[in-house]
């Protein structure tokens, strides 16, 4: 039986923890997940969030809903597995979850209805390259005429040359070059280190 959070490169069935083991497991490290994530968390302007994923934090957010929905069932758990393994990176790109916020239920309306389309003008910039933008929502469109998300899912693919030059530390900017939305950072340097984990050359 699986006692603890294994990173294997491949989430399946057979590398997630039972329930039982996984409450076990929860109690001592949820605050290690929470701090990587909070660590691998970009805010772009007020009430943009960009949260990049990885393979802990996508083990973690598949045995949370196992565990919450308390699913044990081979199908079920495969269910899970298809919804959030893809947002794991894969080598020669960064995945992320990008949340736009506005605590205001009118405001909010408003706003995703200026926001059209501003998934698709996510962009990473690396230093001494060119942008990249994101591909958003491969799995569905997020999108109707009337109004655009609060939730999508961005995947940042770079060349070989992109990821040498991220893994040689570097700068590296996010932005958002939307008509209604213009914003970019800085990636903090102790975030950039953990992004860059997940590159290969």
């Amino acid at each position: 039986m699986i006692t603890t959070m294994q990173l294997t490169g491949k989430i399946t069935r057979e590398t997630l923890m039972p329930l039982e083991a996984y409450a076990k497991w929860r109690k001592v490290h949820k605050p290690e997940v929470i701090a990587h994530r909070k660590l691998r968390t970009v805010h772009l302007g007020e009430h943009l969030t960009v949260q990049f994923e990885s393979e802990l934090s996508m083990r973690y957010q598949i045995q949370e809903m196992l565990r919450i929905e308390k699913i044990f069932e081979e199908e079920g758990i495969q269910d899970e597995i298809d919804a959030y393994a893809p947002l794991v990176p894969d080598g020669t790109n960064w995945k992320a979850t990008l949340m736009i916020e506005y605590p205001d239920v009118n405001e909010r309306r408003r706003e995703l209805a200026r926001l059209i389309g501003i998934e698709d003008r996510m962009f990473v910039e690396v230093e001494g390259h060119g942008r990249v933008y994101a591909v958003a929502d491969e799995d569905l469109d997020r999108e109707t005429e009337d109004k655009t998300a609060a939730v999508h899912f961005l995947r940042f693919e770079f060349t070989p040359a992109m990821r040498a030059a991220i893994k040689a530390g570097a700068g590296v900017k996010l932005g958002c070059d939307h008509t209604n939305y213009p914003a970019h950072v800085q990636i903090p340097p102790e975030t950039l280190a953990s992004l860059a984990g997940d590159l290969r050359d």
